[in-house]
Order: structure tokens, then sequence, then C-alpha cells
């Protein structure tokens, strides 16, 4: 069974891509970093995905969504970043009634960083074909505000990325991905 965090690398016009969606890529990478240096072992397999080609059609998605589609019913959730790595506020999350209870529950657990919000859907083109199947996604939801100022431009540097921001960025994919990837049972359909 498998639990999917994952961004995209796909600022392939100008820039850097280090927000849009180096930030994704970058906190995915994180949070099993941090789950593997704590010594955490959750009962599912936490996997990183870093899709490619998600701005020509979203190729990269497509391939892997055909590569693994026999297997959907072992996946547990899917999560995805790519509106940039500002100060995060909760999870678009899509799902049932009582899957989203059971997430309400575990981003209590972010109460102490201020970051408990379920919206109430998740975005992703990446993570579109498994949602549309019925597995349940999660998208990070942060201040983009100023989103569109560095989008597909020259600006997209290194030098957008706050490192106070992104850490409590991959904080909620932690928390998220390693307590669903460790709970007893798979979100319900």
């Amino acid at each position: 069974q498998v639990v999917l965090v994952s961004g995209h690398l796909d600022s392939w016009d100008v820039g850097q891509g280090a927000m849009d969606d180096g930030g994704g890529a970058f906190i995915s990478w994180e949070a099993l970093s941090l789950i593997k240096d704590l010594g955490l072992r959750p009962k599912r397999t936490l996997r990183l995905v870093l899709w490619t080609g998600e701005e020509q059609g979203g190729v990269g998605a497509k391939q892997y969504y055909q590569l693994h589609k026999e297997n959907i019913s072992n996946f547990d959730i899917v999560m995805e970043s790519d509106e940039g790595t500002f100060k995060p506020s909760g999870l678009g999350f899509s799902g049932s009634a009582e899957a989203r209870d059971i997430v309400k529950e575990v981003m209590t657990l972010l109460q102490p960083i201020n970051v408990t919000d379920v919206y109430d859907t998740a975005d992703g083109t990446d993570i579109a074909y498994w949602m549309r199947d019925g597995v349940p996604g999660a998208s990070l939801h942060n201040d983009i505000n100023k989103y569109f100022w560095f989008h597909h431009s020259q600006g997209d540097t290194m030098t957008v990325q706050d490192p106070n921001q992104m850490n409590l960025c991959a904080a909620v994919w932690t928390v998220v991905s390693y307590v669903i990837a460790d709970m007893e049972d798979m979100l319900p359909r």
C-alpha cells in the first residue's frame, strides 16, 4: 500500500523553477528525509514522485498512471504540491466524507504551527487521474499572493524561497503523509 507525495519540475520556459514547482519537489523530498532521519517506519510505503512533463500535457503523470493503475486499490492517498511553498494554511482534500473527517483530525496535529484548515477540493494535474478514479487526494494550500510574481519568470530562483516557510510546508507534508501511512486502515473511499 502506498502514500504518494509529489511535486514536479515544470518551469521549462524561463527561470530556474525553484518556486514553481521546485518547492513542491523540495518539501516532498524533505518529508521522506525527516521521517527516515527520525527512524520512523510507517505501516505503508511512502513514495516520492518528482513528476515531469506537466507543462507539456501531463505526459509524465499519464505515463505513471498507466504503469501503476492496475494497483489503484493499494494507493491510500496521492498528495501534490504545485502552488509554491509560501506560508501554509492547510490542505485541499478530495475524497469521501469519512476520509475528510479523518484528514481533519490529522490536521489538528498541526495546531502548534497554526496550519489546520481542510479545503473543499485538492488540485493537481499530476494526481488528477488518481482522484478521478476515487483515490483520496491532497494538495498544499499556502499564501499564493506572491505566486504569480514569480510564476514562469526569470525571477523564479532560489532567492524566492523562504527557508522558514518551506520548513512549515515540509512539516505539513511530513505529518500528513506519515500519519496516514501509519494508520491501521487505509482512508475510506
